[in-house]
């Protein structure tokens, strides 16, 4: 099997958010999926084949951690878009067939692409018990996020409490189905971004995500609303790093970025 590894939410090698990109004639078996999401050890590996012509989608996309199968992933399914792309097996728009619904990229002239993801449902609640002593700063807003993505939002007191966060990761793993996205406003939108996040999934195997596309689709609402405005940049500042332009449509959200494929070869195995 042809592997690559590509750099998402990026124009650049060796940042934003790495992910294993695999395509393939059919899905083998779940198992044979996991151990080789595994053995590539990104926050996320993607596998996709192509389905019949005339369908709602173009292609069967499935995503793995290394620990277990998500629902949605943003950056991953950019990594493949743009392979599909790069490597001439799809042109134009693609459809992906999802355990989320039916998600499509869209290539731009600048060579990014723009992807169409459901929304996510916001649903405030009460500051959890330990939460702040797991998370290492006190929230000032908490949301549900639903269940594509499974998190908890935070909002904290500002970009610096963001940039500083050192979490209890054990303790932060009991807090939600996934994880916790936190927030703040940015301090100087001048630098060319609106908000910044991180992102700790510790319970999926992810200790802190570079740059999560899906937990943008959460970011957009809830700065959107705040800000007044529907499109913004939100910074996710991982020691990475990573832009994504985010695009509110009401019940979905376009998320745009660029991909940098690193690594070409083959699975042995």
């Amino acid at each position: 099997m042809r592997i690559r590894i590509v750099d998402a939410f990026t124009d650049r090698p060796f940042a934003g958010n790495p992910a294993g990109v695999l395509l393939l004639d059919a899905f083998p078996d779940d198992d044979r999926l996991q151990r080789v999401a595994l053995e590539v050890n990104h926050s996320e590996t993607a596998f996709a084949h192509r389905l019949p012509a005339g369908g709602e989608a173009d292609w069967a996309l499935r995503w793995f951690t290394p620990v277990t199968e998500v629902a949605m992933c943003g950056h991953a399914t950019l990594a493949t878009a743009h392979v599909l792309h790069t490597t001439g097996a799809h042109e134009g728009p693609v459809r992906f067939a999802t355990r989320s619904g039916v998600l499509a990229a869209t290539p731009r002239e600048d060579g990014s692409f723009t992807l169409d993801f459901p929304t996510a449902p916001l649903t405030p609640v009460e500051v959890p018990p330990g939460i702040a002593a797991a998370l290492g700063a006190e929230p000032r807003t908490v949301l549900d996020t639903g269940p594509n993505i499974g998190d908890l939002l935070v909002e904290v007191a500002d970009e610096k409490t963001v940039r500083a966060l050192a979490p209890d990761l054990e303790a932060l793993a009991a807090h939600s189905e996934r994880g916790i996205i936190a927030t703040a406003r940015a301090e100087d939108p001048a630098r060319g971004y609106d908000y910044v996040s991180r992102c700790f999934f510790p319970k999926v195997g992810i200790d802190e995500d570079p740059v999560t596309g899906s937990a943008h689709t959460a970011l957009a609402p809830f700065w959107s609303e705040r800000l007044g405005r529907p499109d913004l940049t939100g910074l996710q500042a991982s020691s990475r790093s990573g832009r994504v332009r985010t695009q509110l449509r009401g019940g979905r959200t376009l998320l745009s970025g660029h991909a940098v494929t690193v690594i070409d070869g083959e699975l042995l195995a």
